[in-house]
This record gives structure tokens, sequence and C-alpha cells, in this order.
């Protein structure tokens, strides 16, 4: 054998031997003239990593430059060198981790009341840290639940972090037990910072904004997701975070596929139902399970509302059965129709009802309160009598609702712009004042009561109008003060398990244990169901204060529910009448509790204590 100085080897810049894998000609081991790695570099990575033996060999062997991040496991082989595959293979990995800058970084660690103690990627944390992600400080996660719930104060800044946290559990989950998927480390980096800025476009109180919207212009199309798109451009902009994503080894295609995974198709025209073969230009069709991780338009199954589930039971003090980590574990990839999607273990069906099922009660209980509706139009009506007479800074001054076009203003708009209202001097700003001012003081439009429709009616908002119209007509005309339309708040709510009238199991796909590699559907026959996965209830409110007008509401919405053919509930008489008790709430006791209870304590002198009978009340959040 000749000299060490001789056996060396010279790599090409793509990593390919000039001889051969395996050759052992006496070649020079030198890769371009930036001399990226040093020989004692390559020696202090093996020994560090347990590899002595084989470290020596490398230092004789002078391997240096860029060498070791093409290497391949051909490459140090020989009768001289590493000659167990599979250790060759463990210090190829070595080397990818080594070379790879996210393998590098500093990850940030949150501690995460849900989810523990989660790692962030360095390049999400230089997202978090600006002003235009901090903002989600300020914006309730569940908008105006705040005002019925207590412990609802959580923000959308914790949970995007915990979706980001979800997004990447969920990739590498899939990466490492299928890696013939091919995901890439640009592809879990692109899925966490979606799952972060999902939601960065959200408005004061998140989804009542959008009803705000909505209420100054009927024809507008504008979604939060649509600003969350907006705000990343101009958060990326501003922050000048070019160099940090390229750093990263992210480009514009890259930026691309993260707009897409939050938004969709970005070239759909709106209400456009049919697209191309393959609307997405971020990644191509062999990826389009990654897709599904973030915003699942398919099956409605995603760690965006995963997240959501389990951070808003926790903090209403809601029971969530679901385990999303059960799921991530016996979820694969496997091509249906075509299209390669991510289909669930047979055994999960039940687990994945639970999912819907903490969907719908969380709408029923929570999200859809009738006092939490209530107050969000009262902030919808606030926010309309200051939308011509508060300006908000931006390019120029704008109005509330044009700061959906303005980016710099809108990073300013949070919860906080009541306050500001309600702290103005503005004169012009008064009836928006009393409004907040009532909602502070509970002063709550009075609940009537709520109607179900029979059968399948799919009922619209845009009907309201008419149906107050049909309820004041109702009116006697000799009843004064007359009630008017004005005087009426009616709320059309939906509720459903995800996929409106729909059984949402029947969008996923299943694969047995026998057979992984095939995807079917299950049929849901002979499961304890429930009836209807959808149903729809019309709530009756009295802007009004007068009890004459209250009572007059209550008297009309009866006789147009019995005429309609609707279920009608009246509210109890404690949400009618205004309570002059003070006493604390207490629960009124039964027939039973009145014989089998003890008797009262007598007093001193013998004499029985009457009980003292105290009016039960109705809290307002109940």
């Amino acid at each position: 054998m000749t000299s060490r100085q001789s056996k060396r080897r010279k790599v090409s810049e793509d990593g390919q031997s000039s001889t051969g894998p395996g050759s052992n000609s006496n070649n020079v081991m030198e890769v371009a003239k930036v001399p990226k790695w040093t020989p004692t570099k390559v020696v202090d990575l093996l020994t560090s990593n347990g590899y002595e033996n084989e470290a020596k060999l490398f230092e004789e062997l002078n391997i240096f430059g860029k060498c070791p991040e093409s290497l391949t496991e051909d490459l140090p082989e020989g009768e001289d060198c590493v000659r167990i595959l599979a250790k060759r293979l463990e210090i190829l990995k070595e080397f990818k981790k080594m070379t790879n800058p996210r393998n590098n970084q500093n990850l940030k660690v949150f501690n995460d009341p849900i989810h523990g103690h989660v790692s962030i990627p360095q390049l999400c944390v230089r997202i978090i840290d600006t002003e235009q992600f901090q903002r989600l400080r300020y914006i309730k996660q569940m908008g105006c639940g705040y005002l019925v719930y207590p412990g609802a104060a959580h923000n959308r800044f914790e949970h995007s972090l915990g979706v980001c946290h979800l997004a990447g559990t969920f990739c590498r989950t899939l990466q490492q037990r299928q890696p013939e998927l091919e995901i890439t480390e640009e592809d879990v980096l692109c899925v966490q910072i979606a799952g972060l800025c999902h939601d960065l476009g959200h408005g004061p109180f998140s989804h009542t904004f959008e009803d705000f919207i909505k209420a100054i212009d009927e024809s507008s199309s504008w979604t939060h997701e649509k600003a969350s798109l907006d705000m990343l451009d101009h958060l990326i902009q501003i922050n000048q975070l070019e160099d940090d994503f390229k750093q990263f080894r992210l480009n514009e295609k890259d930026i691309t596929f993260i707009k897409e995974l939050i938004f969709g198709p970005l070239h759909k025209k709106e209400g456009e139902e049919k697209v191309e073969e393959w609307p997405y230009s971020g990644r191509s069709k062999d990826k389009s399970f990654l897709y599904e991780i973030v915003a699942n338009k398919h099956s409605g199954i995603d760690v965006d509302k995963w997240d959501y589930f389990l951070r808003d039971c926790h903090n209403l003090g809601l029971t969530a059965s679901f385990d999303c980590h059960r799921y991530m574990k016996f979820s694969r990839v496997i091509e249906v129709n075509g299209v390669r999607q991510i289909c669930a273990r047979d055994k999960e069906q039940l687990n994945l009802y639970d999912m819907f099922y903490t969907r719908n009660i969380l709408h029923q209980r929570a999200c859809q309160h009738k006092v939490k509706r209530c107050t969000e139009h009262m902030i919808i009506e606030a926010l309309k009598a200051a939308n011509d007479h508060y300006s908000i800074k931006g390019h120029d001054g704008k109005k509330i609702s044009d700061a959906i076009d303005d980016m710099v203003a809108y990073t300013k708009l949070t919860d906080d712009i009541i306050l500001e209202i309600m702290r103005s001097s503005d004169s012009n700003l008064k009836k928006s004042q009393d409004i907040l001012k009532s909602v502070q003081k509970r002063q709550l439009y009075t609940f009537l009561g709520e109607a179900r429709p029979k059968g399948d009616l799919d009922l619209e908002k845009k009907s309201i109008p008419g149906w107050k119209t049909d309820i004041v007509s109702a009116l006697d005309p000799d009843d004064t003060p007359a009630l008017e339309v004005g005087h009426l708040f009616i709320d059309l709510v939906s509720f459903s398990y995800g996929k409106k009238k729909d059984d949402p199991i029947n969008s996923v796909h299943f694969y047995s244990k026998m057979k992984p590699d095939e995807a079917f559907k299950i049929e849901s026959e002979g499961q304890m169901l429930p009836k209807r996965f959808a149903e729809q209830v019309i709530r009756f409110y009295c802007t009004s204060r007068e009890q004459k007008h209250k009572e007059q509401a209550t008297k009309c919405v009866k006789k147009w529910c019995a005429i309609k053919e609707f279920k009608y509930k009246a509210a109890d008489v404690s949400d009618l009448e205004p309570s002059t008790d003070k006493t604390p709430a207490t629960p009124p006791r039964s027939s039973k509790d009145s014989t089998d209870r003890a008797p009262e304590r007598p007093s001193k002198d013998n004499t029985p204590t009457t009980p003292v009978k105290k009016t039960p009340r109705k809290l307002d959040f109940e």
C-alpha cells in the first residue's frame, strides 16, 4: 500500500468520485477552492459522535473542503476506510445534519399550557418578533366569548404558535414513517410558517370583524384569510426578511406555497367551484397531501382545528376527548383517484367522530352562545356608528372599514379599538360610546326566545329583513307604543359537524392493518350517530329597553312562528323581566328536597326558624 498522501480522492462539486465509488486510485480529495470544511472540523465531528476509529481514517485521508456534505454511502468506503454500510450511513447522516442550516440553528422553546414545551424554528421566531405578528396578542381568539366566559381570555398569538407546532409535528411524523414521500426540510418549514401565519389577517374580536365588514358592504368578498396573505407580504417587506428566507433556502416558489397552504388556490376566481386539474403552483401534485395539514379543504381534519379545540376547551372548562397525537400516529399518505391524500386507520373512526362532536359542542355552548352573539352584534353596531368618524393612521387616514386595504393601518387595528373609542373626546362618537357602555354595564338586548325549523330547511340570512317586517305586521294596530322593525334583532345560527348536512366521515378515507396502501371509505350504518348532522336556530332579541316593546315583540314572534310552523321555545321569565332581587343566585329546591332535608336548626329561644324564601335569579351568562 502506498503512502496516505497518494491515496486521496478527487471529488467533483456534486459529490461524485472522478474514478467511481470505492476507487483506491491515487487522487486528491479537493472540492471547489473554498475549504468550507477543514480536516480538523471533520475529525472533531466524528469524534464527538463516537466515531473515533473512523475519525483517524478520515484524518489520514485528509478529507476537507465541501466534500462532507456531498458524500454518498459509497464514497468513504474501501479497505482502509469505513467498511460497514450501516456506519457509513450513520456518518453520512451526521454530515447532512451539520451542513443543513436549519439543524445548526438554536430552536426557540415556548412553554405552552396545551402542548407543553414546543420548539419553534429560528425563521419562525424572526417572524414572531415583528410588530405585525405581535398584534395577535391583542386579538381575542373567541371574540366576545370573554364577555360570557371569563376564562376565554386567550388570544390569536398563542393559538398560532400551537398550530405551528402541530403542523411541524404532523409533517415530521409523515416524513419519518414514509420516506418515499420525499418530504424535504423546506416542505416542513413552509408548513410550519403557514401554521404560524394563517391567522395574521384577523381583525378586532376575530370573526366579528368579518361580520362588520359584511355589514358595511354586503357585496364584499373580503375574508381574514385574504388579509393574512396581504399581511404576510407586508411583514416580509417591512421587516426585510427576504434574506432570512433565502438563508433557510426558501425562494419565491416556497412563499407561494405558504400562501396556498393558508388560502387555497391563489388564482381561483370568487364563486368558482371547479378549477383545473392541479390548481396549485407552490408544489407539484405528488405533494398534494401537504395542503391538507394546515387548512384541509377536503375533509376538514387539520391542525388549525385541533389546536383551537384543545385550547378553547381548556380555557372554557370543557373536556375534549379527541386525541390528535393518536390520529397523527395512525395516519398514512395513500393515492386516491390519482391524488395523494392523508388517510386514517380504520379503527380511528370513533376518534374522528369525537373530533367532529367536539366541534359541534364548542359551537353550541360557546362560539354561538346566545349572549355572545348578542354582544357581538352590539360591538358591530358600535363600530358601524364610529366608522365614518374614527380615523386610523396608515399611508393616509383610513376609516375602520378601509383599513383592510392598508396593512400599515390594519396593523394598528386590534381589540383595543373599543377602548380608544370610549376614551375619545370626539362628540361624533357618542352613539358608539353609548352602545359600548351598555355592553360594559350588561345592558344587553333582551333575548325573547328561539325557533327551530322543521325538516331540512336551508334558511338564509338575507331573509331576515323580510322576517322582521312580517313579525311587526302581526302587531295589533291599537297596541301602542307601536313596535318597530328597528326594535328587533334576529340571529340565524347554524350548527353542524363541519360538513353542513353531510356525515363528515364520508369525506375521510381509511386504510386497514392488512392493506396499508389501499384507501377506502367506511359505511356509517350501525353506529350510534345523530339523526341529523346539521340544524338551524332562529334567535329573537328586542333591542328596546321599553317593557311594552318586549311584551309586544314576544307576542308577535310567537304568532309568526305559529304561522311558519316553527317549533318555538320562549325565553325564561328572568330573561324578559328586569330583576330587582339583589341576593346571590341559588338553585330552586325540588319537592323532594323540601321533604327529605334536615329540619331547620331552632333559634336560641327554641322558636322554630322560618326559612327565608329567595327568588332564584338567572345569571347573565347562563
